[in-house]
């Protein structure tokens, strides 16, 4: 009983000195030792702002408060519909129902009509023709299952095209976990895990024959702006796009972040494309990401990534039947 008595008093005690020390705790790391701003934390991407903006709203680039809360309702209901049916055809199904995804219920913070700030019309360029016909191409390779290389990046658990650079929301797991130190900083995609190491120790990017998938990340600081120059693409990588299907990139991409905290809970997240062999002109995006309670859990993409080999499984059978292969 005695034990017991003190162990509720000393936990009460230590307690009550948590208590009162974390204001002073959470007012300390906002900064680093080295006196930049702490970026550390879980940060969640989700958003109702579309990447590009509707064309009804071309020339309008921010929302009223009051459009926001409009626009953020008609959000909601959207995604709470069934999908419209086509007269005389089904519905797919897709991979997952609505309850599974998390599109966010909210526009960004800055209140812009599309994640594209740059054209002014808040529309990703066109790509230029080469680019274009190699989008083609990767979208017919998805109509068939002849070899792993025939199916994209995620289906293939390689990488995922909002793991960044740049990093763009999706239908659900926007997560990014920030590890900051005085040499580096590193972001952690829950999307398989993707993981990018932004060196900060003034190095210089990697010798041009190195190519990867998230390229060469470096930073520096301009004040209270964390600035990343990425370059080292490889001719493989792209990002998440239009319904029409995702944007792809080549070696030539030269990419710039600026991370800067908007106010304590929101991370503001901007970015610079410039491909020349890719888009027609350079062009600029931005969101806010809102600091997160909860954590990043495994994202284990396939369980030993059967799903790919009963595709092409699938696709062998198909292809002894009368008639030849299956199609989509």
């Amino acid at each position: 009983m005695i034990r017991r008595t003190f162990f509720l008093f000393s936990l009460a005690a230590v307690l009550t000195a948590v208590y009162t020390f974390v204001p002073t705790f959470v007012t300390a790391q906002r900064a680093t030792r080295a006196g930049h701003p702490n970026f550390e934390g879980i940060w969640n991407s989700a958003t109702a702002t579309p990447l590009e903006r509707p064309r009804e709203l071309k020339d309008q680039p921010f929302f009223t408060p009051q459009e926001a809360a409009q626009w953020e309702r008609q959000f909601i209901q959207r995604n709470e519909e069934p999908p419209t049916q086509v007269a005389g055809k089904r519905t797919g199904t897709g991979t997952y129902n609505a309850f599974y995804r998390e599109f966010g219920t909210r526009t960004v913070k800055t209140l812009r009509t599309s994640i594209v700030t740059e054209p002014s019309d808040g529309r990703i360029p066109p790509l230029m023709p080469a680019a274009a016909e190699i989008k083609r191409l990767r979208l017919e390779r998805l109509k068939k299952f002849e070899h792993p290389e025939d199916l994209g990046l995620q289906d293939r658990c390689l990488t995922f095209l909002t793991s960044g650079p740049p990093m763009l929301p999706y239908s659900y797991n926007s997560n990014y976990q920030i590890v900051q130190t005085q040499d580096a900083v590193v972001i952690h995609a829950e999307m398989i895990h993707d993981t990018r190491i932004i060196h900060l120790d003034g190095r210089p990017h990697l010798p041009s024959s190195v190519r990867l998938w998230s390229g060469d990340s470096v930073g520096r600081w301009e004040g209270t702006t964390l600035v990343v120059d990425t370059t080292n693409f490889n001719d493989g990588g792209g990002f998440y796009g239009d319904a029409g299907g995702n944007f792809g990139w080549d070696g030539n991409l030269h990419l710039v972040e600026r991370f800067r905290l908007f106010d304590a809970e929101t991370l503001l997240y901007q970015f610079e494309i410039d491909n020349p062999t890719a888009f027609t002109q350079p062009w600029k995006g931005e969101l806010t990401m809102t600091r997160s309670g909860g954590n990043i859990y495994e994202f284990a993409c396939h369980e030993a990534n059967y799903s790919l080999s009963n595709m092409l499984k699938g696709y062998r059978a198909a292809e002894r039947k009368p008639g030849g292969a299956a199609r989509r």
